[in-house]
């Protein structure tokens, strides 16, 4: 792996892991990070959702920054968390699956705001390295749960098994607290108890990660907000339909994944499952978060710190209700790689900004450690957008890298990379003999129409396969990552449901 240590003129080292260049004339500002878990893209009210409600998600659209185009570079928690928090690709990070242990070498851009002044705290869902929640490195105030955690102490409210739950309370600061009610509402105390009655208050900057249980399935709403949703009516989207149409030139994996765990016919494995109520609980689970962050929102005006403080709110991937048969994550597809991405600050960024470059979960340490005054080290994949962000027009991407690496827990989905730019994206996929995929986003935003075969679509084809290596290359990455087999898995498909997919038609000849 790459060597972790930042060396450049001028540094100021504070210790022999990590070491840092400050950015002259810039003032460290006040970070407070808001990391759901499994929010989708759209499921914001501004967006024109038709029944959600999220005032204060809308609030920090209105009066901040909307990222549109913001991605994760690998749609699963663990992967996703660790680029948010390192600034790296998975293959870079080797944080590959949910399961193994953590490296012991990962370096998280916390750790430079703490060494270079910062106060900090964690505050929620670790969710790396298998079932742990000790404190980590770069934090001096530390609140976590093994695992998934549970939304209620009793798990009440769940209607299934969950991998990886976790009924032992809270780890804070390395003594064991008992859950007392809803973990939503539960963290978000936390963080407020923790503005009110920091240490260094008025002597240092101070970076707040509150990172949420929810909306992560199964979905259980606080009981304040269960059936507020019960009379609304979810659309299946477009591509839902197990018709020949919605599989045309698409992958057979795609057809064969729909009768099985993270597909519509066997959902999670459940004869009963009932997608339109599971994405209604999905809803008013998620209420709760944005309540939360009106909390969060309340406390720094009263501290009068708002106007100061960068806010970033996002999730860690997207969530999949139905789009080419599939519920969950995992593959390339835009339900599942676009995540919400809003940035609050007022004295920096212009309200009602929308940013359309095309950005990622590997910029965000970047970009904060530039909020704080800090340079990005040249070990990490991903780029600050902070300029961005105040309406600066600097160079950047044209394309994002993504990558999924075969898992053995949840063997449906196969080993792929994919780029997106703003227009379109290409996926490649990897060990099997299958269709790789080319969507036009802008006249096929839902990706019903795979571009792969038509002739007129070769050049681009050649040209984004050739990009996505180039990619690779540039970041290190083409050599395969693997982990060794840990926790359960999931292969069983339903006997009477929906079959294998048929080669594909393209590919069909009599002789050469």
């Amino acid at each position: 792996m790459r060597t972790l240590l930042f060396f450049l003129a001028g540094i100021t080292a504070l210790s022999a892991k990590v070491e840092f260049q400050r950015i002259p004339g810039v003032k460290p500002r006040n970070i407070v990070v808001i990391l759901v878990d499994d929010q989708r893209y759209d499921a914001m009210g501004f967006l024109g959702h038709p029944f959600l409600e999220t005032p204060n998600m809308d609030l920090l659209a209105r009066d901040g920054a909307h990222f549109p185009n913001a991605f994760v570079t690998t749609s699963l928690c663990s992967p996703s968390r660790a680029s948010i928090l390192t600034g790296l690709y998975a293959h870079n990070h080797n944080v590959v699956d949910n399961y193994n242990p953590l490296p012991d070498d990962l370096i998280y851009f916390p750790e430079y705001l703490q060494a270079s002044g910062y106060e900090t705290a964690f505050i929620g869902k670790w969710h790396m390295g298998g079932n742990i929640d000790h404190r980590q490195p770069g934090f001096d105030h530390w609140v976590s749960f093994k695992g998934q955690g549970t939304y209620w102490a009793d798990g009440r409210g769940t209607s299934r098994k969950v991998p990886q739950n976790s009924y032992d309370g809270f780890n804070v600061n390395g003594k064991r607290v008992p859950q007392k009610g809803y973990i939503t509402d539960e963290l978000t105390d936390y963080a407020l108890d923790w503005l009110d009655h920091r240490q260094h208050t008025d002597k240092k900057p101070f970076f707040l990660y509150v990172s949420h249980k929810a909306v992560h399935a199964d979905f259980v709403a606080a009981d304040r907000h269960l059936g507020r949703y019960k009379q609304k009516t979810f659309p299946k989207p477009p591509t839902y339909a197990n018709t020949p149409e919605n599989y045309r030139n698409k992958p057979r994996w795609l057809k064969d994944q729909r009768n099985s765990r993270h597909g519509v016919d066997f959902a999670y494995n459940l004869p009963d499952f009932d997608l339109e109520n599971y994405y209604i609980r999905y809803c008013e689970t998620l209420l709760a978060v944005d309540e939360g962050l009106g909390r969060i929102l309340k406390k720094l005006e009263t501290r009068g710190e708002l106007q100061e403080t960068l806010l970033i709110f996002l999730g860690d991937n997207g969530f999949k209700f139905g789009e080419q048969g599939l519920i969950d994550k995992r593959s390339a597809y835009e339900a599942s790689m676009r995540i919400p991405l809003l940035l609050h600050c007022p004295e920096v960024i212009k309200p009602g900004s929308i940013i359309k470059k095309v950005v990622a979960n590997i910029d965000i340490g970047p970009t904060l450690l530039e909020a704080g005054g800090l340079r990005t080290p040249k070990y990490m994949d991903g780029r600050s957008f902070y300029k961005i962000a105040q309406g600066k027009d600097i160079p950047w991407r044209d394309y994002v890298l993504y990558e999924y690496f075969w898992e053995r827990n949840y063997p449906h989905t196969p080993t792929l990379h994919a780029i997106r730019g703003e227009r379109y994206k290409y996926i490649r996929y990897h060990g099997l003999w299958d269709v790789n995929e080319l969507y036009d986003l802008q006249k096929d935003p839902h990706e019903t129409n795979n571009l792969i075969f038509e002739p007129e679509h070769q050049p681009t084809v050649t040209h984004l396969n050739k990009r996505l290596f180039e990619l690779l290359k540039e970041s290190n990455g083409l050599n395969l990552r693997l982990a060794p087999d840990r926790g359960p898995t999931f292969p069983n498909r339903h006997p009477e449901r929906s079959k294998a997919g048929q080669f594909p038609k393209a590919w069909l000849k009599r002789s050469e």
